[in-house]
This record gives structure tokens, sequence and C-alpha cells, in this order.
């Protein structure tokens, strides 16, 4: 696998203005790209995503469907997250090609200076745009004309750079696995004018599991076969409609899981003192923020090695993570080793002390956070294994299969170029 510090050439082309405006990222304002042409009559896309897979669930034998879209396209041996690996920031991610860092969405729960605190519970926050930086797949293929429809992803309920895709829902977890399939399968048996070049669609409940009973446990492979189930669905939707040989399947998940054994638990409070800090986020990458006057004396407290977890300044942060630039993340961030969390003593003390748990937002460089990539459709080579990549190669590989250039990005379509078939002859040539 490359070098995270590898300068992929979308970035490399980019002026130094802009540049500093995907480092800044701080209210979702970045220009509007002007609008490009698509190139031809693309095959319609459809990105799944099954949170909180991890890769090395597809080695356990309980998936057939995501089997029968490896062995028949194409699988990676992992997909490496971006850092932190949290849902919201690595969905917007996969579909942006930009660092959290760039793209401005660097926790589950922020704080801006302009915006106030964003959390995933808070609907208007989740729905305001000026969080959201970067250009989003849906909003590039809107700009070239083509039709978009989205059931859930982080992001599409908000009006990116002022655009929403043609059809969206606001995330319902109650709405039934087999019920996402059927409006999927519904939107791409449209004919050509109104069917979305690009749709996606999403599975949460393989983390809801993984975080309730931990990564190994029968909730989780139950969970496991359910979203598999699920996939099932719609490959068998899609050959019923006669149309599986016209859609390119991409399914991924935005990290893994590792376990919390029981006790695995730093309580917030002993980490720093109210009167030192505000903690903006705990969990497992912890963010704080000094209080006036206080940053010596929380640095002292905080900075360093300690058991269970390790501390920076944000600007001192490993090199690997891409990550402390943007306003948004707190003035000193820790990260808890793997297998541990950090929370509020208020919430462990409702948790049962005997219980296995899972956790995500640790290194994404640890085999626990390695996420699923698999794909299949008219685009994609039969029976390829890619070697790892990380997840912005994603949005290159996106944008390439809805037939638009790509909007300025951190990723790279090299790794993923072997797993795209040659492009079909004329109609006519020998």
């Amino acid at each position: 696998m490359r070098s995270k510090n590898h300068v992929p050439p979308t970035l490399r082309a980019l002026t130094l203005t802009a540049l500093l405006l995907l480092a800044a990222c701080t209210t979702g304002g970045r220009p509007a790209r002007a609008p490009t042409a698509p190139v031809g009559d693309a095959p319609p896309v459809l990105l799944v995503s099954i949170d909180g897979f991890r890769a090395d669930y597809l080695a356990l034998g309980i998936t057939p469907n995501l089997q029968r879209i490896a062995d028949g396209g194409v699988r990676a041996q992992w997909m490496t997250p971006s850092y932190p690996s949290l849902t919201f920031p690595n969905h917007y991610t996969l579909v942006t090609g930009l660092r959290p860092d760039h793209h401005g969405i660097v926790h589950n729960t922020m704080a801006d200076p302009e915006l106030g605190g964003f959390m995933l519970s808070n609907r208007d926050a989740v729905g305001d745009g000026r969080w959201w930086a970067g250009e989003p797949i849906w909003v590039g293929a809107a700009r070239a004309g083509l039709p978009t429809a989205t059931l859930f992803w982080p992001g599409s309920e908000a009006a990116v750079q002022g655009v929403r895709p043609d059809r969206w829902k606001p995330f319902d977890p109650s709405m039934p696995y087999a019920e996402r399939i059927s409006t999927v399968l519904g939107w791409l048996s449209e004919a050509p004018g109104t069917r979305p070049r690009v749709a996606t669609l999403y599975f949460e409940r393989v983390d809801k599991a993984g975080h309730d009973h931990g990564p190994d446990s029968p909730e989780a492979l139950a969970a496991i076969r359910e979203a598999d189930d699920a996939i099932g669905l719609l490959l068998d939707g899609l050959h019923a409609r006669g149309i599986d040989d016209e859609v390119n399947l991409v399914v991924v998940s935005d990290h893994g899981m590792a376990t919390v054994e029981p006790g695995h638990a730093v309580a917030i409070e002993s980490m720093v003192s109210a009167r030192d800090g505000r903690v903006v986020t705990h969990g497992q990458s912890v963010g704080i923020e000094p209080m006036q006057g206080r940053d010596a004396f929380a640095e002292r407290r905080l900075l360093g090695r300690h058991d269970h977890y390790e501390c920076w300044r944000k600007q001192d942060l490993p090199r690997a993570w891409a990550y402390g630039e943007n306003r948004r993340v707190p003035a000193i961030v820790c990260q808890m080793d793997e297998g541990w969390d950090a929370l509020p003593g208020e919430l462990l003390a409702r948790r049962d002390p005997a219980a296995t748990r899972g956790s995500h937002g640790f290194d994404p460089a640890l085999p626990s956070m390695r996420a699923l990539f698999v794909a299949q459709g008219p685009s994609f080579r039969q029976g390829v294994v890619l070697p790892a990549f990380d997840n912005v190669d994603v949005y290159p590989l996106l944008a390439r299969l809805v037939g638009i250039a790509p909007a300025p990005n951190d990723g790279d379509i090299a790794p993923l170029l072997p797993a795209l078939a040659p492009p079909a002859a004329p109609a006519g040539d020998d």
C-alpha cells in the first residue's frame, strides 16, 4: 500500500488558493464548481454502505451474497478508513474523496465558532449545508444534469453548495431493510430520463449490534447475516428486473469494530478537570479545549502518554492521520488505545460492568478498523482482488463510473484501475 503521505495527482494540480480553501473547510462555503458535462451514457451507480462491517467478516463464511459480488466482480483485501474512524467523517469522505480535516466533518460531534454544536441527533445541524464542505458525488452529478437519489447517507439531508439529491429521505432506522431495497430497485427500474445516475443505500444494524454486544457476539453475527440477506434481496431484485448487468454496484463500509472488554473504559473526568478543559468529544478520539487562561495547566495534565491513551496538540498529531488543521478540531486530541473508551462518569455508571461491548474510532491502521470494499457491474472486471487502499480513493472511482470530472479531492484512482474493465468497443467495430 502506498505511503500515507502520498500526494495524489488531483491535489498536486490544485492551486495554492484551492489548497487553502480545502484546509480551512470551516463552514461548507467552498465556491461552487461550474457544471461539467457527463461522459456518455454511463450505467447507473449504486453505492451501498453496511455500517461497521469489518473487512474480515467477509471471511466468516456467513455472507454468501457479498461473496457473490466478490466472486463475480472485485474486492479489496481491505479499505483503510480516514482518521477519525467514525461514521459521519468516513461516510462523507467516501463520497467527496476528502479527508475529514478537509471536508469539515471532523467528528460525529463537533463545535464551530460560528455554527455552534453538531451531533448526530441534532437534525437541524445535520441538515445545515454550512457544516458540509467539499462536493459529494450527488452534487457533482446534479451539476452535470444527471438524476440523483439517496436513501440515507451522511450529508444527503443538507443542501451542500445549495444542492440536494433529487430524491432523499431523512434517516429513519425503523424503515425495514426490505422496504429500503424496494425503494432503490424502483428508482433503478425507471426510464433513463429519471433513473438516477448515482444512488445510495445504507444499512446500520451491524454497527449497532457490534457496539451493544461486541463485534464477535451472536448478536453481531446475526446482524451481519441480516445485512447479507438484504444484499441478496437487492441482487435478486436487480436480476428479476433484468438490470443486474446494467448497474455498477459498489458495497463499502465506513470502518470496522474492536472489542471493548468489561472495565476497559476511562472516566473523562479523570483525564482533565472541568476547570482546565472543556471536553468537546469523547469516546475514542477525545477532543479537549483548554479553558481560557488554563492552556498550560491543561497541556501539563494531558500531553503525552498515559495508561490507555495518548494526547497531542492538534498541530502535533501523527502525520499519517492527516488531521488537525481544521478549526473544528479541538486544541488537544487524545487517542484511546484499541479496545478502550473514554466517557463521562454518568454514562459509565449506566453501563453493565460485566458486559463486553464494541467501539471504533481507533487508529485507522489497526486491523480491527479495516473496512469492506466489493463491487460488480458492467464497468468492473471479474475475480479481481485489489491490494488494500485508502477510502479517499473511492470518490475518484465513483466520478469515473458516473461519468463526471472529479472535484478536487485527496484520493487517487490508480489503486482501483486494475478493477475496471476495458471500455466496450463501439458498435460495429470488429
